[in-house]
């Protein structure tokens, strides 16, 4: 039995979603309130770095949930 049998997996959400629903798995998986990581992630675009290309790859890399 692995250490994470119990937790969440790490997918975007088919409900929950406001754009491509990164913001809601990353909240989902750690137990967050998605309004609270999507204010982060608004928030940390208005500072210089690479924001846009990393969500941009998350949306592409992180599963949509199955149904």
């Amino acid at each position: 039995m692995s250490a994470t049998a119990g937790a969440p997996r790490l997918v975007r959400p088919r409900q929950n979603r406001m754009i491509a629903g990164v913001c809601a798995g990353i909240a989902n998986r750690f137990g967050w309130d998605p309004t609270i990581v999507r204010i982060a992630a608004v928030a940390s675009i208005l500072l210089p770095g690479p924001q846009i290309v990393a969500y941009a790859i998350a949306w592409v890399l992180i599963p949509n949930e199955r149904p």
